[in-house]
């Protein structure tokens, strides 16, 4: 019998070129898409509260819920063609993207420093897609089914599952609107489940149509699946919108891009194992990329108050008698 180690390197395969570009492509999109929605649902949250209305009724809000469907859409798509360890943290795109579009819309401001981390982001972007891993190590609904009951997963879950509880019933009612990673802890935890089940989506899809013994199971497994997610994504909905109620949207979003990529790279390494596929050169690089892009973000935000520019960097001293 082979053990489930083996079975997991035969189940390895590296996708072709086609769908790595394809993959690659929806992602970049996707994030842009996603750094758009946070300043769009922000500018519809400031319109309404102007006019005195909820929202829910302001169109710039819809317009910045329906890019975050698509957006999500579009990562699904992502999620089955390349790695979730490179669609993840490919949001940082969508970090600088919507510091320059709250710039215009919320007149936020972006200074030299904030230039420069938007090209830090970029470019730490890029060194994780050169470094990432190329082969995926769950390829079947059989071996999705083995590690989603894998007891490390299911204890991992479960402390997820309490910490959530935690949040949302005792510390968000009490600190949420004084405290940003109240919030972004909640939509980042629930990531642990909705980036797993977006990709075993794609995995158990693939068996339904099929007309042998498992696609029963299968289609069991994905309306599972579906569930979680469903009520994974409503949840974050809500607490994102809150966030944005009570703080700035590009802070929110630079800091939920940290907190959620790093959460949902933690479970993706429990549950789908891919970094067993990253050799030391290429796993040193994506943490230098995945440092870039933090450095980027932390210069866009921790700064974004100093008002001075180039011209005044450039200026002499000048002494006084």
């Amino acid at each position: 019998m082979m053990t489930a180690a083996a079975a997991a390197g035969e189940g390895a395969h590296s996708p072709s070129p086609a769908a790595v570009s394809l993959g690659l492509s929806v992602a970049v999109v996707s994030s842009l898409v996603n750094g758009s929605t946070f300043v769009l649902q922000k500018k519809g949250i400031v319109r309404a509260k102007r006019r005195g209305t909820s929202y829910l009724t302001d169109i710039v809000w819809w317009s910045g819920t329906i890019a975050m469907a698509l957006g999500q859409i579009g990562n699904f798509l992502a999620y089955t063609a390349v790695p979730t360890v490179l669609v993840t943290p490919l949001g940082a795109l969508g970090v600088p993207f919507g510091s320059i579009l709250a710039s215009y819309l919320l007149k936020e401001k972006l200074n030299i420093l904030g230039k420069l981390g938007c090209l830090l982001s970029c470019a730490g972007s890029v060194v994780l897609i050169i470094h990432s891993p190329k082969s995926e190590s769950v390829t079947t609904q059989a071996e999705l089914e083995e590690k989603l009951t894998n007891p490390v997963f299911v204890g991992y879950l479960c402390i997820v599952l309490l910490m959530l509880l935690l949040l949302i019933f005792w510390i968000a009612p009490a600190h949420g609107p004084t405290n940003i990673m109240v919030y972004i802890s909640i939509c980042s935890l629930l990531g642990s489940f909705t980036v797993p089940s977006t990709k075993g989506i794609g995995l158990a899809a693939q068996d339904i149509f099929h007309n042998n013994p498992s696609s029963q199971r299968a289609l069991y497994l994905c309306l599972v699946l579906l569930a979680v997610l469903g009520c994974s994504i409503i949840i974050q909905f809500r607490y994102i919108n809150k966030a944005l109620e009570c703080f700035d949207s590009s802070v929110f979003g630079a800091i939920y891009y940290v907190v959620f990529t790093t959460l949902v790279l933690l479970a993706s390494a429990i549950l789908f194992r891919e970094w067993s596929n990253v050799g030391l050169v290429d796993f040193l690089g994506m943490a230098c990329g995945f440092t870039t892009v933090s450095i980027g973000i932390v210069l866009i935000q921790v700064f974004k108050e100093f008002n001075f520019n180039l011209g005044e960097m450039n200026k002499p001293n000048m002494k006084t008698d």
